[in-house]
């Protein structure tokens, strides 16, 4: 996930009392160049063209012109914890969302899932999302997408009232709920969990700088239609 923009006045003001009281600050990015892109691997993509299964971006999220692995999800906010050392603690990208999703052969219905309102906890290394599985109407908050391991390290720099820049690369990913996926997409449990766990998913890439956008993206929760 690709992060970009940290820098602003109007919330300077608003953070430069707290900021050196407080646990951690929560840096609203909605309004600022702070871009997301999920890069999904080669390996996952032929895992998902053997069943049929297709990536498709909702609510904020847009696929990247050029490529037929990497969407964009825009970034609304990250969190930067203040004890022990300036370091980033979450990030989250709400109003973004990924249909994960076939049509069953025996039914000629969609079957899979709908992932939304992405959420990065640097603390536990894990991915988080809204999950649907599409038919349901139930949701399940900030569930487990993904485990990732830090493939390049973090290098923050923070300067007083407020000026970010943040780059790191997290890699590695592994799906961590294979029967739940198995089971709304309808394929055999036994067959995913002998290719699932196996599959790298892709990369995730953070990279902090310095522009506006010139509208703001929405910070309304995605809800999938029913």
């Amino acid at each position: 996930m690709t992060f970009a923009t940290v820098r602003s006045v109007s919330i300077a003001a608003a953070v430069a009392l707290s900021a050196f009281s407080a646990q951690a600050l929560t840096i609203p990015t909605n309004s600022l160049q702070a871009d997301s892109f999920q890069v999904f691997s080669d390996s996952a993509l032929q895992s998902y063209a053997l069943f049929g299964v297709a990536i498709s971006p909702l609510g904020n999220a847009t696929a990247v012109a050029g490529t037929t692995n990497t969407f964009s999800l825009p970034v609304t906010n990250i969190v930067i914890g203040l004890s022990g050392g300036i370091k980033i603690e979450s990030g989250s990208a709400v109003g973004s969302a990924l249909e994960i999703a076939r049509v069953d052969p025996a039914t000629s219905k969609k079957r899979g899932l709908t992932i939304a309102n992405f959420f990065i906890d640097f603390k536990n290394n894990k991915v988080l999302a809204d999950t649907t599985v599409i038919g349901s109407g139930v949701t399940q908050a900030k569930a487990p997408v993904y485990t990732f391991v830090k493939t390049q390290e973090l290098a923050l720099k923070y300067k007083f009232p407020l000026s970010i820049s943040l780059k790191e690369q997290l890699g590695d990913l592994r799906l961590v709920d294979v029967n739940g996926t198995a089971d709304a997409l309808g394929i055999d449990r036994f067959l995913a969990n002998a290719v699932i766990p196996q599959i790298d998913f892709g990369v995730i890439n953070i990279d902090v700088g310095v522009a506006f956008r010139s509208k703001p993206v929405s910070t309304k929760p995605y809800v999938p239609a029913q």
